[in-house]
């Protein structure tokens, strides 16, 4: 006879355990899900892990206050929240880690393009090229798009009309950034000699 591999369903009330234990279970399984997961988890995925009413803003709030003084941190990126290591280990990691397809390994044009693409988004090439004067080389577009830092936009409903570029979950990821929203203001990279006034 089969052995019944269904698993138990998962009890988020916990009402057998006194306050304080059901809240710090509750982190413990977000701590599990966010540990887990390769990608950031959003608010109504970890809410499935915890009791109804209970806040995933708090209670990860105290899983971060919890992970103070640790090597990595939970951050809030592209909708939802991921373990990250602290930037002070980063030379840590360099020099004894396999971290090879993790490195953007870009090149300053190619970042001055992607952050062109991320403040003028949708846009073709030919705006690109307004923007930088000069053509923007379609290998420059693939190596953004390999790294799954942009992906194809929108399209004008006209034939032959051209593929436009837009920024991915990945760029917000691997920029630390919740929203688009959360760019610096252009008026400040502008004032900074960062980006030229368009």
């Amino acid at each position: 006879m089969a052995k019944d591999r269904s698993e138990p369903e998962l009890d988020r009330e916990l009402p057998d355990l006194p306050p304080e234990l059901r809240w710090r279970e509750w982190m413990r399984r977000i701590e599990a899900v966010l540990f887990a997961s390769a990608s950031p988890v959003p608010r109504d995925d970890l809410a499935r892990v915890v009791g109804q009413g209970a806040s995933v803003d708090l209670l990860v709030e105290d899983l971060a206050a919890d992970l103070e003084g640790r090597a990595f941190e939970v951050t809030q990126v592209a909708g939802g929240w991921i373990f990250r290591t602290r930037p002070a280990y980063a030379p840590a990691i360099r020099a004894a880690a396999d971290v090879g397809n993790q490195l953007l390994d870009l090149s300053e044009f190619d970042v001055a393009v992607l952050a062109a693409i991320a403040y003028h988004q949708p846009i073709t090439r030919d705006g690109l090229k307004d923007i930088f004067g000069k053509e923007i080389r379609r290998d420059l577009i693939g190596r953004l798009h390999a790294r799954d830092l942009v992906g194809t936009g929108p399209r004008s409903p006209r034939r032959g009309a051209p593929y436009t570029f837009v920024t991915t979950e990945q760029f917000l990821v691997t920029f630390g950034l919740e929203t688009l929203a959360d760019l610096p203001e252009r008026e400040l990279l502008e004032d900074a000699g960062l980006e030229g006034s368009s």
